[in-house]
């Protein structure tokens, strides 16, 4: 129990960084569905980043996780930059873009790493700067086991997601950032940037998002690179609904999809076939249908998504 406890934890970051970027970019009224591609490039970006820093022999704990951590937060932005001068400048549609980014980021990540793939064992090596940021050890408690035993980026997660929390419900800031995505020609009329709060929110969020890619690689799967991070953006965007559209419920919400992802590889020495373990895994997107259901049935405004999510908002309509 401590091991998957501890394990569905760790995992949840990747969904929290995702989450929380995503519902800073919703909270503008935009569905950038392009968060798979932006967690992909951000970890192939932040993966090249170390593997230059081991080549130039660059050992540094700090170098080996700052550097990444800041090209990554670019390359996420730029991603983000590019999405938002699509939708925001050229109008063009929010969904087909970003399905397009997500494309792109994918298959952008691929050709990155397939580049350096006989030299990927120094991406490996330099994970251990990523894991156990308090140096707990096998012999430890079961609750230091499950709460002290991860690497900084997962303790970062949490401090963004409650900071985000904060910013969006207690500043106006986030009060103007709401009103643009409730009703954008109101808040213009008011006098705020609508355009540019669009294009930072997106930016921001993108940059946020792209670090869940990197923690996935370098600390989660031990500076392994696997295709699964595609699967991972999906279920970020899930657990924004499953949430509600809340970065403080993303925290929880973001360790039970980690578990229940997860617990397809524990129940495996219960005699489980390929396709039960297949329908486990499937549970997250289940739960989030159901959330969906129930929400929509009870229609309370708090439970629903920014009034002009998805749609582009044209002036000269004002």
């Amino acid at each position: 129990m401590v091991t998957f406890l501890a394990g569905a934890i760790k995992l949840s970051a990747t969904f929290l960084y995702g989450s929380t970027g995503e519902i800073i970019i919703e909270k503008s009224g935009h569905l950038n569905l392009g968060i798979p591609g932006v967690m992909s490039t951000g970890a192939a970006v932040g993966c090249l980043t170390v593997y230059s820093l081991v080549k130039a022999k660059m050992n540094s704990a700090v170098l080996m996780i700052l550097l990444p951590f800041l090209t990554t937060i670019l390359s996420g932005g730029l991603m983000g930059l590019l999405y938002s001068f699509m939708t925001v400048t050229l109008r063009a549609n929010q969904n087909v873009t970003g399905l397009a980014l997500t494309t792109l980021g994918v298959g952008l990540a691929g050709y990155l790493m397939n580049g350096i793939k006989a030299d990927r064992g120094l991406i490996a090596r330099a994970s251990q700067y990523y894991d156990n940021l308090f140096g707990v050890s096998a012999k430890s408690g079961g609750f230091v086991q499950i709460f002290f035993s991860h690497g900084v980026l997962v303790y970062l997660a949490i401090i963004i997601a409650i900071v985000t929390q904060i910013i969006l419900n207690r500043t106006r800031l986030g009060l103007h950032l709401r009103a643009v995505g409730e009703n954008p020609a109101t808040a213009d009329a008011a006098g705020v940037n609508v355009t540019g709060y669009k294009y930072v929110a997106t930016i921001v969020g993108s940059a946020i998002a792209a670090v869940g890619g990197l923690f996935t690689v370098m600390e989660y799967m031990g500076g392994n690179w696997e295709y699964v991070l595609e699967g991972f953006g999906w279920l970020s965007i899930a657990l924004v609904i499953f949430t509600l559209w809340r970065p403080a419920l993303s925290i929880p919400g973001s360790i039970i999809f980690g578990g229940l992802y997860i617990a397809s590889s524990f129940m495996k020495g219960f005699g489980l076939s390929f396709a039960e373990i297949e329908i486990i895994k499937m549970l997250p997107y289940v739960m989030t249908i159901i959330v969906l259901i129930i929400t929509s049935i009870i229609g309370s405004k708090k439970a629903q998504p920014p009034a002009a999510l998805g749609l582009n908002y044209f002036r000269e309509e004002r």
